[in-house]
C-alpha cells in the first residue's frame, strides 16, 4: 500500500543565530530539521552577528519579501579608536585615532544625528550587488568599488556605558536595509576619528523578536496566520475568500480592517522606512491567511499574492 505523502510544511520559524553561521547554512540546516527544501530566509544576518533571524517554509517563502522589509532591532557595541577593513572586529586594523577624551555625552549627541533619513554607503563586505557582482564577493578579491550611497529610515539609537574605556553599547531601531557596523563606523568619523562595531545582535524583525526565537535543534513553526502579523489585517467572509483565489477585486465594505501591530518596547510602527503602508494581508473566517492585498481605487482592494491553500475552500 503506498504511503501517503506528508501534508505540507508552511509557516515562519524565529530563529536565534549562532555566531559563525551564515544565513545560509541556517536555511539548510533547518531544510534537514524540518524535512522540506522549501525554506528561505527574510534578510541576511552577518555571520559574526547573532539573534533573530526569521525563516519562510512552504507558503511562507513566497511572502519572505514583505518579512524582508519589516524594521529591525540591534544591540551592538561600537569601539572608538580603531577602524577596520570589515568597519567590525572580524577585520584587519586599518587605522588607530586617539579618542581618549570623548565620553559617553559625546557619542550620545553624535549619534542623536544619524536618527532620520540618512544617506548610507553600503560597507565592502555587503550582498548589494554593482555590476551583477555582490560586494563581498569583489571584497574577497581584494576589489574595492565606488558604492552610491542609499537612504536609510533609523528611529531610535540609544548608546550606554559598558564599563570599558571606549566602547559602547548601542541599541538600535531602523528600517530595513541599514547596516549597523557602517553606523558605527560613521559615527566614530563624526566624533573625529574612527570606530568599528563588536558583538552584534539582532533583537528583533518587526515584531517577531527573542523571546519567539529558538535555537537551530529546537526549531518551532509559527502558522501561516502569523507570517504577516505586522501588517494591516483585513477579514472577509468565504465569499470574500472565493473572490480573492479567484484573483477578483474587493469591496473595501466586504472586509473589517484591523489595525497593523507595534514592534516590541520601540513604539513605533514594526514596519519602518518603506512603502508597504500600503499593503495588507486578507484573511477568512476560519483565521486562515488568504492573500496579501492593495487598494484598487478609493474603494476596492485587489489581491497582489494569493496564499491560501485553495483545496481548504472549495
Amino acid at each position: 500500500m503506498a504511503r501517503r505523502p506528508a501534508p505540507p510544511i508552511d509557516g515562519v520559524c524565529v530563529v536565534d543565530k549562532p555566531t559563525g553561521w551564515t544565513s545560509h547554512d541556517v536555511v539548510a540546516k533547518a531544510r534537514g530539521v524540518l524535512g522540506t527544501r522549501k525554506v528561505g530566509h527574510s534578510g541576511t544576518l552577518d555571520p559574526d552577528a547573532t539573534g533573530v533571524l526569521v525563516l519562510g517554509v512552504g507558503r511562507a517563502t513566497r511572502l519572505l519579501r514583505f518579512l524582508t522589509a519589516l524594521g529591525k532591532s540591534y544591540v551592538g557595541e561600537v569601539v572608538l579608536g580603531t577602524t577596520t577593513s570589515t568597519l567590525d572586529a572580524a577585520g584587519e586594523i586599518t587605522g588607530t585615532f586617539d579618542m581618549a577624551g570623548i565620553g559617553l555625552d559625546e557619542v550620545r549627541v553624535v549619534a542623536a544625528r544619524f536618527v532620520g533619513t540618512i544617506q548610507q554607503i553600503p560597507p565592502m563586505v555587503s550582498a548589494v550587488k554593482v555590476d551583477g557582482r555582490r560586494l563581498h564577493e569583489l571584497a574577497r578579491e581584494g576589489i574595492e568599488v565606488e558604492r552610491k550611497p542609499r537612504p536609510v529610515t533609523i528611529a531610535r539609537i540609544d548608546v550606554e556605558s559598558t564599563g570599558e574605556p571606549h566602547v559602547f553599547r548601542l541599541r538600535v531601531d531602523c528600517g530595513s536595509g541599514t547596516y549597523i557596523r557602517t553606523l558605527a563606523a560613521d559615527i566614530g568619523e563624526a566624533l573625529g576619528g574612527g570606530a568599528h562595531l563588536r558583538n552584534l545582535r539582532r533583537t528583533a524583525v518587526g515584531s517577531f523578536s527573542e523571546t519567539d526565537a529558538r535555537p537551530l535543534d529546537a526549531l518551532e513553526l509559527l502558522p501561516m496566520a502569523e507570517v504577516l502579523r505586522d501588517y494591516p489585517r483585513l477579514e472577509t467572509d468565504e465569499a470574500g475568500v472565493a473572490a480573492l483565489i479567484q484573483g477578483k477585486r474587493l469591496p473595501m465594505s466586504a472586509v473589517t480592517v484591523k489595525p497593523v501591530r507595534q514592534a516590541p518596547g520601540t513604539g513605533t510602527l514594526a514596519v519602518v522606512g518603506t512603502a508597504t503602508e500600503a499593503v495588507a494581508a486578507a484573511y477568512g473566517p476560519d483565521g486562515d491567511l488568504v492573500a496579501v492585498v492593495e487598494p484598487a481605487g478609493p474603494t476596492q482592494i485587489r489581491p497582489m499574492l494569493v496564499v491560501a491553500a485553495t483545496t481548504q475552500h472549495r
